[in-house]
């Protein structure tokens, strides 16, 4: 074993431990024992994942013929993977700490603490898995622990339960495309080892089967366009040490799925697959942060947002597939680091919102936007945490998230003189989708910190807010010294992350330097530390400035105008869905607004008005005219099959008899 293995194990093994411990302490040590040991679990992932990526000993791979009947276990970890072990590892040690304090409440239960590790082991697993059944095995197990921590609260809110369908139904579908996918790439290659599928010859046509099934499986887990419609509602109802490890970790499991099939095992493919590819992810990119800029929910909001930047991701990726397709190996390269660094950075940023929309959670029992306000005082380290993550999400200088789009956008501007009629259709729309995504998720996360945290509070359980205990402080204040090492010297991460580029495309070296990024191939340089020096030089001076000039006026007190109409109250601010409302007029074609008045007449007289009351929604389109007729079509087919249910044995043989023959029948004729 050398170090990577020797690490990774040892992560897995902590996984282990940090679950029988949850199953065995009694209640008082519980919290302590699992969430530590999923933390050190969770640093020895992080360890492992560096260590591949740095190369630091030979590569690694195993093989336990004992552990799975028939097939065995493979697992092998290159660069690639360890860049998804990395950052699942370190989202698992924010949570796993944040956990502790938060769990508090009434999530200390044994099944719950014990399956939050076996959660953290599984996307441990899935990167590392090196054969289509290992593979298999472990995206399972990941989707059916996430299942159970979405539904841990399902006794206190109606809304869990149906959360957890969605998901469960989503997620499985997604399975079982996957696995029609790869058992038919299995199947073609004469083997499932991965060894075996990147040596296959198939047909051109068994090889676009195998990228759309597995396309469609792994951006339904990424959350992707029209597929995402689990992740605002599955995202809001589990608990948010949960949420931060879906969002920021195990969606990224999609992206490594897409890159892993689409650019390694099959080698890449014809241009059209990474224009579906662009295409879903630049969908998904609009879609989602208009959705999220009219979402009064916070953690809908930060689902949605999710869903916008997994899509960005994929624009780099499809532009990436795309390159490499016409030959254009350096920007090819360059496309996919952008893509790594901005998965990489959306797992830090996400997981500090996250983490703090929990700690309002935690204070006030609502996540209504329109029912806080008035936080900076009470919850003054959690606001400026908050501030740090919506900077980031911006992807405003001198955020993280400003570097990796940055990168984006060089590689989709490059392109121009020599992508063909395609490229040149195709990639200034992918810029304009990146630079509207930008604009839109400013005004989303302006209207989150200034309506959520700021002025006066809206309701009583936001005045009442109290700071969150240490244990969440301290984990949140671990994920922003994430972000700001990302956002200040991202010249740490992004020449590592070529490394893994490697695996797709070897011998590009795309970015370099130390202090100053410099791409190779094109033009281009930039340089975060000095761009976030000059900034803070030109705020110290500008209040330097306004200080000076305060300083030679004498003050004095005086009343706030307002109009006549006497002091202002809490009533008068603007809300989130106020605020939200000139861009929804704007998008109204796209987003469909719905609104309702309903006027409640007195006793007396139908002509006197007691109440009247206004509704209004933005609901999401896409699944109002695709899934609510696909389920009333799926309702009606059940209600219609009713008759077929006799309770009869023999109709049942029956109806298995003609299953089985018609199955032969299709396989003879299309195999």
């Amino acid at each position: 074993m050398n170090l990577v293995s020797t690490l990774y194990v040892m992560a897995l093994s902590g996984c282990a431990v940090a679950a029988v411990a949850a199953l065995l302490a009694p209640p008082r040590a519980r919290l302590h024992l699992a969430g530590w040991c999923t933390a050190g679990a969770g640093g020895l992932g992080v360890a492992a994942g560096v260590a591949a990526v740095m190369s630091f000993g030979s590569s690694w791979s195993a093989w336990l013929p004992e552990l799975l009947p028939l097939a065995g276990v493979r697992l092998a970890i290159d660069p690639l993977g360890g860049v998804f072990i990395a950052v699942t590892g370190v989202v698992a040690v924010c949570a796993a700490i944040y956990g502790i304090g938060y769990c508090d409440h009434g999530l200390d239960g044994r099944v719950f603490q014990s399956v939050l590790p076996l959660f953290v082991a599984a996307m441990l697993l899935v990167p590392a898995a090196a054969s289509v059944s290992t593979f298999l095995l472990a995206w399972e197990l990941m989707a059916v622990s996430s299942l159970l921590l979405v539904l841990a609260e399902h006794r206190r809110r109606a809304a869990v339960g149906g959360a957890g369908l969605w998901y469960a139904v989503m997620t499985h579908l997604g399975l079982v495309t996957i696995l029609i996918g790869l058992v038919a790439f299995a199947a073609g290659a004469g083997g499932e080892s991965f060894e075996q599928l990147r040596a296959a010859a198939l047909s051109p046509a068994a090889r676009t089967v195998v990228f759309l099934a597995t396309f469609a499986g792994f951006a339904s887990k990424a959350g992707i366009v029209p597929l995402h419609v689990w992740l605002p509602r599955a995202h809001p109802e589990a608990p948010s040490h949960v949420s931060a490890l879906m969002s920021a970790a195990m969606v990224n499991m999609g992206v490594y799925g897409v890159v892993r099939v689409g650019l390694d095992l099959l080698g890449g493919g014809p241009a059209w697959w990474w224009l579906l590819v662009l295409a879903a992810g630049a969908a998904s990119a609009l879609f989602g942060i208009l959705q999220a800029v009219v979402a009064s929910d916070l953690k809908r909001l930060l689902g949605y947002s999710t869903t916008e930047n997994l899509g960005l991701v994929l624009v780099g990726v499809g532009a990436a597939g795309f390159f490499a397709a016409s030959d254009q190996l350096v920007l090819a390269a360059l496309a996919l680091a952008a893509a790594l660094l901005h998965v990489v950075n959306h797992a830090a940023f996400k997981t500090v919102l996250f983490l703090s929309a929990g700690s309002v959670l935690h204070a006030t029992g609502t996540r209504d936007l329109d029912a806080l306000g008035g936080l900076r005082t009470r919850l003054p380290y959690t606001t400026a945490v908050f501030a740090v993550g919506a900077l980031c999400a911006s992807a405003l200088p001198p955020g993280n998230a400003f570097v990796s789009e940055w990168l984006l956008l060089q590689s989709l501007i490059h392109a121009l003189p020599g992508s063909g009629v395609a490229g040149a259709v195709t990639m200034p729309l992918a810029v304009a989708v990146i630079a509207l995504s930008a604009g839109l998720a400013v005004a989303t996360f302006v209207k989150a910190f200034g309506v959520g945290f700021l002025a006066r509070p809206r309701s009583a359980e936001a005045e009442r807010a109290s700071e969150s205990p240490p244990t969440m402080l301290g984990a949140m204040a671990l994920a922003v010294a994430g972000c700001v090492a990302l956002a200040l010297a991202p010249t740490l991460v992004v020449p590592a992350l070529g490394r893994a580029v490697g695996v797709v495309f070897p011998g590009r070296d795309v970015v370099s330097g130390e202090l100053t990024l410099r791409l190779a191939g094109v033009s281009g340089m930039i340089s975060p530390l000095l761009i976030a020096i000059a900034l803070l030089a030109a705020v110290v001076a500008v209040l330097g400035l306004v200080r000076v000039t305060a300083s030679r006026r004498a003050r004095r007190a005086a009343r706030l105008w307002d109009c006549g109409a006497g002091p202002m109250s809490a009533r008068m601010e603007y809300t989130a869905t106020s605020f939200a409302e000139p861009l929804q007029r704007v998008f109204d074609d796209v987003l469909a607004p719905e609104s309702d008045v309903d006027v409640t007449p007195t006793k007396e007289s139908t002509y006197l008005v007691e109440r009247v009351r206004f509704h209004a929604r933005v609901p999401d389109r896409i699944e109002h005219r695709l899934y609510d007729p696909l389920i009333a079509a799926v309702s009606a087919v059940g209600r219609a099959a009713r008759g077929l249910a006799t309770g009869s044995v023999h109709r049942y043989l029956g109806y298995g008899f003609w299953a089985l023959t018609a199955a032969l029948i299709v396989l003879v004729v299309l195999w």
